[in-house]
């Protein structure tokens, strides 16, 4: 890719000009790597309900147009910045949303995985080494052309796009020989779900677990559950289709709330003598999550909170409800660290400890990419894998 190096690369992107607006397949600008700073030729990308709502604008605060959206997908690096020892051009990588500086406090602590410098940051638009983009346009969303215009950055990623640029930090390299279209998933959903049962909670072999919510992240907690050998996994969703795929994942039981005359944790409560070892919440709903909560065992029981919660919220809990020994705690991304656990992960998940396959549920071209958010929206995919460029693999 040399002829490219330290050139404006221009390449095609689907471009967000507001909110719920059609994303617009359209020619644009890609900057070089500044410092520090990795380009990558994205290969596949996928979808996923943050990127669903960061289009429809639900948050008003973390609202930024025209920009890039995108953040599970997989790559190769096209070039890098000054400073960047740990990827070169050539190699496969995957982008993540939560990046690891290896420097920081944190990043020096085993304790956590949010970065202090390039954790996940919903608010975040620009580059961190200088404040600007790397994405430029002069087309219009008509498709005129207009003034140079920026476009904004999401979630440290933006992969809905032939080329991106990322801080390093936030580029994680890949086995070659990994299977590319399945390591998409690595970058969020699969990672997020299957490290809140591994790293966050810490299943344990015979225990027995409550997942909220059979999306993709639910599925994953239920996957990385029956991986670490759960006795039983009970899956709660109220579109019983999303059963015979939890079958897939290791869920032993169902419930459907709309099948109860009784509030959920009752049901768990009473299939589980008293309630579950752990509980996961996967749809961002605090009532959801205060059933999660009481489904829990009393002196015991944890519940992972993996949802994204719209603000303001607060938790619907009484503080002396903490005082029978239950817990509650959030997991961000898995709490993976990306690049020193990663690459670990992804070579289970090539040895198949966990199952990556039926994530994928549709595959199309990247110029039906609307189609792919509708799939998403009517909840017909778990995940609908785009690709994006053309590649030959070595």
């Amino acid at each position: 890719m040399a002829e490219t190096q330290g050139k404006v690369i221009t390449c095609k992107a689907a471009v967000a000009w507001g909110p719920k607006e059609p994303l617009v397949i359209q020619e644009i600008c890609v900057d070089p790597p500044q410092k520090m700073e990795v380009r990558v030729k994205i290969l596949y990308s996928s979808i996923c309900h943050t990127d669903l709502g960061a289009w429809t604008g639900v948050n008003e605060a973390e609202r930024a147009f025209p920009r890039i959206l995108g953040h599970e997908a997989v790559g190769i690096v096209e070039s890098v910045g000054e400073g960047v020892k740990d990827v070169k051009e050539g190699d496969y990588v995957i982008p993540t949303f939560n990046g690891e500086c290896g420097e920081c406090r944190v990043c020096t602590n085993g304790v956590s995985n949010l970065c202090e410098r390039y954790k996940v940051d919903p608010m975040k638009r620009l580059m961190v080494n200088d404040g600007g983009t790397r994405f430029s346009t002069t087309t219009n969303k008509e498709g005129g052309s207009s003034q140079k215009q920026h476009v904004y950055h999401f979630l440290n990623t933006s992969t809905f796009t032939e080329y991106t640029v990322l801080d390093s930090a936030c580029v994680v390299k890949i086995d070659p020989n990994a299977p590319l279209k399945q390591m998409s998933l690595l970058s969020c959903g699969v990672s997020t779900g299957v490290g809140a049962a591994w790293n966050t909670a810490n299943v344990k072999e015979g225990t027995t677990t409550a997942v909220f919510g059979l999306g993709s992240v639910g599925l994953a907690v239920a996957e990385g559950a029956r991986a670490r050998g759960a006795s039983r996994i009970i899956g709660i969703d109220a579109n019983a289709s999303k059963f015979e795929k939890g079958k897939l994942m290791g869920v032993t039981d169902f419930v459907n709330p709309k099948d109860l005359t009784k509030p959920v944790h009752e049901r768990i409560r009473e299939l589980m003598s008293g309630g579950v070892d752990y509980s996961f919440e996967c749809t961002g709903n605090v009532d959801v999550l205060r059933e999660a909560f009481l489904s829990t065992q009393a002196g015991w029981g944890s519940t992972v909170l993996v949802g994204i919660y719209p603000t303001p919220k607060t938790l619907p809990l009484h503080p002396m409800e903490l005082f029978d020994g239950r817990t509650i705690t959030g997991s961000i991304f898995g709490g993976f660290k990306p690049k020193s656990q990663l690459p670990n992960f992804a070579q289970q998940c090539m040895k198949g400890v966990v199952k990556l396959e039926p994530f994928i549920t549709n595959e199309l071209p990247f110029e039906k990419i609307n189609d792919a958010f509708q799939l998403l929206r009517d909840g017909k995919s778990l995940r609908c894998l785009l690709q994006i460029s053309k590649f030959l693999k070595k």
